[in-house]
């Protein structure tokens, strides 16, 4: 299994370089990783030395410049993952005061968004798994503590840690029968798992599941940190003026998050014939050919970027003007053209629809917009996502099958203010319930620390 596992690792090498000749992303991942290594050293303060490089006909560290503070290493394959760790990084600070945290990602959107981020004092992509790689990045690197986010398994990097005997814990976790660990090909990733000091998983039946293949003494049920996560945001929740001002009056506001073009063409009809609809549309992807594509399909539309061209004059007595310099009497849809808002544009509207239920890989995070008290309306593609699940249950949210339901629902839940609010209590009142996977993640910390 591990030698299919190197073909897997050669080939994955091989064909991301192919592919970042022409696709941008994957010339992110190609040109992050450059220098990696000496950046590392440069940033944590220890060095190479030639002598030892011979010796042991390796890539060896000296001790030399070595830090007191204790290192933290989370990682997070990409942006999903690390608003789902946030909580916990956020606290880790506080409960071990001498620590720095560093933070790797997989992927481009996750390092690209979140590189400046402040909660950690290094952040980076992660080498390419190899026997070499982990060695020498926890040569440099030397954890005390290292949390790995719901997914990502890394054999070499998980076997290192093992061998070091470095404390490793698996948090926000979910496992499905579908997953590999429980097939008969599963080894390797079954020995991946017995890395781990502790899993957190988020639900009981992961832990069944777990129990299947032998986990049971270090398994507990902790929930997911993304209800934390996005309680928190809702909780320091900051407005956004231009956006305040884009609805005015309206009673009548959908925000739909995490669109792709499927998603979009089911809302273009209702958006483009309810010229009293308020429309705020933050697309997955804001590619210009994708922004020029919404703009042909809701007719009175305008992008984001348009009302902040004046942003450097702006105030609040003078964004309504500015807003309105921007629009005619017919503009029904704000196109967001950035990354970023999303978590606080859902607490704008009267109804929530989140993207994805339409694309074979399923709906986005419903939770974004749960959490402030909104019906949740999405595409018939959720059933591997829990949290959807469990809210469509709740009474939270409501699916639907194409664009003719899409417009029963609208005018069911605009017209039927019982209606919309139970559903909008329901939504909140099930993320609410969910509440504390982070306390409980540190709760175990303590007692190990």
């Amino acid at each position: 299994m591990v030698f299919l596992y190197d073909i897997f690792l050669v080939l994955y090498r091989i064909g991301v370089k192919i592919i970042a000749l022409w696709n941008p992303k994957a010339r992110k991942w190609v040109e992050g990783r450059k220098g990696l290594f000496e950046r590392l050293k440069a940033d944590i303060g220890k060095e190479l030395t030639d002598d030892s490089s011979q010796m042991a006909g390796r890539n060896e560290l000296s001790t030399v410049n070595r830090q007191p503070s204790t290192i933290i290493w989370i990682h997070c394959a990409s942006l999903g993952e690390f608003e789902q760790g946030r909580p916990i990084i956020e606290k880790l600070k506080s409960l071990i005061p001498n620590s720095q945290l560093l933070l790797t990602f997989f992927s481009p959107s996750g390092y690209e968004v979140q590189k400046n981020y402040k909660g950690a004092d290094w952040v980076y992509y992660l080498p390419l798994d190899s026997r070499e790689n982990a060695k020498l990045f926890l040569d440099i690197v030397n954890p005390s503590l290292v949390i790995y986010v719901k997914y990502e398994f890394w054999f070499y990097y998980l076997d290192e840690l093992k061998r070091r005997k470095i404390q490793t814990l698996l948090v926000s976790s979910i496992f499905l029968p579908k997953h590999p660990f429980f097939k008969w090909y599963g080894g390797l990733h079954r020995q991946m798992l017995s890395c781990f000091n502790h899993i957190f998983v988020q639900n009981e039946a992961s832990k069944n599941l777990l129990a299947t293949i032998g986990f049971t003494n270090n398994v507990s049920i902790s929930g997911d940190t993304r209800f934390d996560r996005v309680i928190e945001i809702a909780e320091s929740f900051q407005p956004i003026l231009l956006i305040e001002s884009f609805i005015g009056d309206s009673k009548k506001v959908v925000v739909a998050g995490s669109t792709w073009p499927e998603d979009e063409e089911e809302m273009n009809h209702y958006a483009n014939t309810h010229p009293d609809v308020k429309f705020i549309i933050a697309p997955h992807e804001i590619d210009e050919d994708h922004l020029l594509d919404i703009e042909k399909l809701f007719r009175h539309s305008v992008r984001f970027s348009k009302l902040t061209a004046d942003a450097g004059r702006m105030t609040e007595e003078n964004t309504p003007s500015t807003v309105n310099r921007h629009l005619s009497s017919s503009t029904n849809v704000l196109i967001i053209d950035n990354i970023g808002m999303l978590s606080r544009l859902y607490k704008y509207g009267t109804v929530t629809f989140v993207g994805g239920g339409f694309e074979t890989d399923g709906v986005h995070n419903v939770l974004e917009a749960a959490v402030y008290g909104k019906p949740v309306i999405h595409g018939p593609v959720f059933e591997n996502y829990a949290e959807a699940v469990e809210l469509e249950a709740a009474g939270g949210s409501i699916v639907v099958d194409n664009a003719l339901e899409l417009e029963e629902e609208l005018n069911d839940l605009f017209s039927d203010e019982k209606y919309l609010a139970s559903c909008g209590d329901a939504a909140k009142d099930y993320v609410y319930s969910k509440k504390g996977a982070t306390e409980r993640v540190m709760e175990y910390l303590k007692s190990i620390d």
